[in-house]
């Protein structure tokens, strides 16, 4: 059973920037899910967002406008990032530190949250139980 959709950055990253190619999709997909779902970022999510934005108030009011809320991320969700960013690092991942995917699947996962994305690869690998919302 999903408890929410938790929205990666680059759907939200296609709206801000008025993305050519992605815009209308992620906007469609929102509109579509938000109908039934609640509709969550973190802030690793949000960290990745705000950097288009000069001030945390024009952040603040993007998302708000979209009815999106804000979740920290629960530790049993750092925790299992760190257990994916293990398996990374086993299959010859080259990365120091844990992606930010990671966190984001993690999160997903341990909140039983589908996640609108358009970037598969990590999370079909690392977390194939997250229902994955994607192009």
């Amino acid at each position: 059973m999903m408890n929410g959709i938790l929205v990666d950055s680059y759907v939200l990253l296609d709206l801000f920037t008025d993305d050519e190619n992605w815009a209308d999709w992620s906007e469609n997909t929102l509109e579509k899910y938000s109908q039934i779902n609640t509709l969550y970022i973190n802030s690793i999510i949000y960290t990745e967002v705000s950097i288009g934005f000069n001030r945390i108030e024009e952040v603040e009011n993007a998302i708000d406008a979209l009815g999106i809320k804000v979740l920290e991320i629960p530790r049993e969700a750092l925790f299992l990032t760190g257990r994916a960013f293990v398996k990374y690092r086993k299959s010859k991942g080259i990365k120091k530190s844990p992606l930010p995917d990671f966190f984001i699947g993690a999160h997903a996962s341990v909140s039983q949250f589908g996640l609108v994305t358009r970037d598969l690869s990590k999370y079909k690998t690392y977390f194939p139980q997250v229902q994955l919302f994607h192009p």
